[in-house]
């Protein structure tokens, strides 16, 4: 990987107005003398990029959608700023020789060559998006050249990574924690009454509407094992989801000797954030956090319900089944929770709809990423159609 020695790293955020990529500017506003914003990427929120850039001054902005990218560029002409759009402005900033590090906080699978080329160029990657891995893990992790290149932002499997370092051993087993949502002690009776404003109620993480409801349903830490899967090459057997509330431990790793490690600290992506940026250094964070109370904490470990939780039972059907089968599961639960976002479905349906995609496709395995992102598209239109259920 190439360094920049004797200066700043400089840095590239696609997701940059997501709740993620907010995270990731409060470290690199923290940590101005280590790092330097060089590019800026987002879906199609101009508005907000601009004030962004306003700040940081990057020199290079994306937005994903083409019009509000051309009225972004009309609204800046006469400034220096270059204004790219789309897959191709992403695969430029993913090649750019002033970039040193690109961040993936992007939601969808739209990023996935832009992470490739960002591998193939050698530069450091934090990655927050699923999708890239789930469905695009058979292209994306050969292109890996070590251990600290494709370093885990999500503090689930940033806790795994941390664990595994100075470990020449596989782990036995990892466990990723959940919350357990909002509604772990619920009986499946009263799921069935679970509104979309109810849902949108995370115990204790801020994020987006889509990735809130997956971790009500358990379907986010379902997908994220099979994400674990990928990035340290393990087998479905491998992989466990534990329930933690309070979300104070991220991660635990079981070693064949019987001991385990495990990484806990306050539920606050600033720290992944930090670590994945500037590791292997262990720097303070530079902002308003308040050091954890150990005296205070209460450290529980359950298994999942996966009768009241079956979206966590299918994602673990996929993982084992490999295949199209991660790719069917994102793409139908991304058209479900939409329907049920819209009031279209209930709660209970989400994991209904899911399964009727996983079981009805009659398909084979993809042999290439662009078959990979058919089957993905394939789910979700059979989501979107599938009749109302429960």
């Amino acid at each position: 990987m190439k360094e920049n020695r004797g200066a700043r790293k400089r840095v590239a955020l696609i997701g940059a107005t997501g709740s993620v990529g907010t995270s990731v500017l409060d470290v690199c506003r923290a940590h101005g003398d280590r790092l330097e914003v060089a590019a800026l990427a987002a879906g199609r929120d101009g508005k907000k990029l601009a004030r962004l850039a306003a700040e940081f001054g990057p020199p290079v902005l994306c937005l994903a959608d083409e019009a509000a990218a051309a009225a972004l560029a009309r609204e800046l002409s006469g400034s220096p700023l270059r204004v790219l759009r789309g897959v191709s402005g992403l695969l430029e900033i993913a090649r750019a020789p002033e970039v040193d590090h690109v961040v993936f906080a992007s939601s969808g699978t739209a990023a996935i060559s832009a992470l490739q080329e960002a591998l193939k160029a050698g530069k450091e990657v934090s990655l927050a998006n699923k999708e890239s891995i789930v469905v695009g893990g058979p292209w994306v992790m050969p292109l890996v050249l070590g251990r600290d290149q494709l370093r885990p932002l999500d503090s689930e499997h940033n806790a795994i990574w941390q664990c595994l370092h100075g470990e020449a051993e596989s782990p036995r087993k990892i466990y990723l924690t959940a919350s357990g949502g909002p509604f772990r002690d619920w009986s499946p009776e009263d799921l069935k009454n679970v509104t979309p404003e109810m849902a949108l109620k995370h115990p204790v993480w801020s994020m987006g509407a889509k990735i809130t409801v997956d971790s009500a349903t358990l379907m986010n830490k379902g997908i994220e094992l099979i994400e674990a899967m990928f990035l340290f090459g393990l087998g479905a057997h491998q992989v466990e989801a534990l329930i933690s509330p309070g979300s104070f431990v991220h991660g635990l790793t079981e070693f064949e000797d019987g001991s385990v490690k495990m990484l806990a600290g306050d539920p606050d992506m600033r720290l992944p954030a930090v670590s994945c940026l500037l590791w292997p250094e262990r720097l303070p964070p530079r902002v308003n956090y308040p050091r954890p109370d150990l005296s205070a904490r209460r450290v529980s470990f359950d298994l999942a319900d996966e009768r009241r939780f079956p979206a966590l039972r299918l994602a673990k059907e996929a993982a084992a089944r490999g295949g199209a089968y991660p790719a069917l599961l994102v793409g139908a639960d991304e058209t479900a929770v939409d329907r049920f976002l819209k009031g279209e479905i209930p709660f209970t349906a989400i994991p209904q709809i899911v399964e009727a995609a996983m079981e009805s496709y009659t398909g084979g395995s993809p042999r290439s990423l662009d078959e990979a992102l058919e089957i993905l598209s394939w789910a979700r239109f059979k989501g979107l159609t599938t009749k109302r259920i429960g």
